[in-house]
Parts: C-alpha cells; sequence; structure tokens
C-alpha cells in the first residue's frame, strides 16, 4: 500500500469514529427525551462492547501514528508529541481495563482524554487558519502547520487525533458490565 492509500484509510476511520461519536450522542439525547428504556438493549449491547472498541481505536491510533513517523520519515511537531503523550498509553491502559472489565476507567481516562482534545482541537485550528505571525509552539524544523495529509480538503494528522479521543471518551461514556446478575447469584449462593 502507498502513502496516499494509508492516508485514505486513516482517514475513513477518522469520519467513522465521529460516525460513532453521533450514535452515541443520539442515544443518549433519545434517552433523556423518551426515558431510560428507550433504547436501552442497544445501549446496552453497545455498552458491553465499549471498552473493547476504545481499546482498539487507541491502538490503531498508534500503530497509524508510528506508521507515518517511523516507515514514512513524518517529522512529528511539537503539538503531534503532546497528542502522541495523551494518546499512546491508552493502547495499554484500555487493554487492561477491557481484560478486566473494568469500566470506572473512565473516571480517569476522559479527563486526560480531554486534554488531548483540546490540543487537537488548537492543533487543527493553526492548520486550517496559519496565523500570520505564527505560534510558540511552531519551529522551523517541524512547524505545526504543515500537513502531511489533508484528506478531503480537512482531514489532516491532527483532526485524526481528536476524532480518536472523541470517539473513545464517547465509548467510555457509555461502557459498562452488567454484572448485577452474577452479584446476585452469588450472594443466593452464600446464603
Amino acid at each position: 500500500m502507498t502513502v496516499q492509500s494509508f492516508s485514505f484509510l486513516f482517514a475513513s476511520f477518522a469520519l467513522l469514529c465521529w460516525a460513532a461519536v453521533a450514535v452515541v450522542v443520539v442515544t443518549a439525547v433519545v434517552r433523556r427525551v423518551r426515558g431510560p428504556e428507550a433504547m436501552a438493549e442497544f445501549r446496552d449491547g453497545l455498552g458491553r462492547v465499549a471498552l473493547p472498541l476504545a481499546w482498539l481505536v487507541a491502538a490503531v491510533t498508534m500503530a497509524g501514528s508510528l506508521y507515518y513517523s517511523k516507515v514514512q520519515g513524518y517529522v512529528p511537531c511539537e503539538l503531534c508529541w503532546y497528542q502522541r503523550i495523551v494518546l499512546y498509553p491508552f493502547a495499554v491502559i484500555l487493554a487492561i481495563a477491557a481484560w478486566r472489565r473494568d469500566s470506572s476507567i473512565r473516571v480517569y481516562a476522559i479527563p486526560v482524554l480531554c486534554i488531548g482534545v483540546v490540543i487537537s482541537v488548537y492543533h487543527s485550528w493553526i492548520q486550517w487558519f496559519p496565523p500570520p505571525s505564527g505560534t510558540s509552539f511552531c519551529t522551523t524544523d517541524t512547524p505545526c502547520t504543515l500537513k502531511y495529509v489533508d484528506e478531503f480538503g480537512f482531514v489532516t494528522l491532527p483532526f485524526m487525533a481528536l476524532s480518536a479521543a472523541a470517539v473513545i471518551i464517547a465509548l467510555l461514556s457509555i461502557s459498562r458490565y452488567d454484572d448485577s446478575e452474577e452479584l446476585v447469584e452469588e450472594v443466593e449462593i452464600q446464603s
């Protein structure tokens, strides 16, 4: 595969992430308007696979980032490094959380991912609307305004990082494991 093919693939994944975010938001709105029983089966089903999906997004994001820098030789700017610092650990952390079925990871993960969202939004902004005087992050060696990837006219590397962080936040917000039936059976056996 060529770099253009990979860029198209990763850009498509980014748009798929936003579609997943839209599904989570629409589900939440419908449940808010119609009550908790509305779409309960769909939400519960999605909630049970949310942690493994969040891990998959983090792992693909890390692999894509490493592909661009190590295989294609794209030099990450300072803002790219900050986005990596936020996202890379979740390839491991979410794998452990998914394996342990630990939905409580969201309490720790979502605030960190929100920091990544802010960095990605700022980085996307300065790529789409470069400031005439530059930024304090930009250097001549690795300018933050350089677009190594520009698919569909708006999907850049920071936009891909933003997409990944947004969908991981959405998935973590609905992640759950229904262990209540197992707990009831365990209590009944002990009684």
